[in-house]
């Protein structure tokens, strides 16, 4: 149809729609009215980015992985993709769900502000990948990680690495790593 929008799996932060439907249940309130629809998609969303965190920790388990050893990377951290934006991004409840069990957690995103994000959420960034990693998620579908191929993420793999895409950006083309996507 020509009005279709096709809309992919991921994390929904931001401001517009991260925040002000918060707005629209407090106002429906006020009336008498529960929005049950909206409560009901800001809670998906909400848990969406413990829900990722705690699938990675259960496969990188899965593995024969300890997690106090292991290194999971994340690729992204704007609220999305192509801009400098880290305002209610859901990524920052992936790193802090993943740090709670202990993992060590690096993380890189070419648009972010490592000051911001310091300031705004105590994580700390890296510029780029060091090493490598017994998890790879791919959080925010930035251009330069569109474009990575599975040899990319090959060379920043341990053995059994898992590739967790959020945003289903490889969906059929990985064959050698571990593969996890919404």
């Amino acid at each position: 149809k020509w009005h279709f929008l096709k809309f992919y799996p991921g994390l929904v932060g931001g401001h517009c729609i991260g925040v002000d439907p918060y707005y629209l249940v407090h106002q429906a309130k006020q009336v008498g009215y529960h929005a049950h629809l909206i409560d009901a998609g800001r809670f998906v969303n909400d848990s969406m980015g413990g829900y990722i965190a705690k699938q990675t920790v259960k496969r990188i388990l899965a593995a024969d992985k300890h997690l106090s050893q292991s290194r999971v990377l994340v690729l992204g951290f704007t609220f999305k993709e192509n801009v400098a934006d880290v305002r209610n991004t859901k990524v920052a409840n992936i790193v802090k769900e993943l740090q709670s069990y202990r993992v060590q957690v690096d993380l890189v995103d070419p648009y972010a502000d490592p000051e911001e994000v310091r300031h705004e959420y105590q994580i700390e960034m890296k510029a780029q990948p060091e090493g490598t990693y017994d998890a790879i998620i791919v959080a925010v579908a930035h251009r330069e990680y569109r474009m990575m191929t599975e040899s990319d993420f090959l060379k920043l793999a341990n053995k059994n690495c898992l590739l967790v895409d959020v945003k289903g950006l490889y969906a059929n083309r990985i064959e050698k790593l571990a593969y996890w996507s919404l």
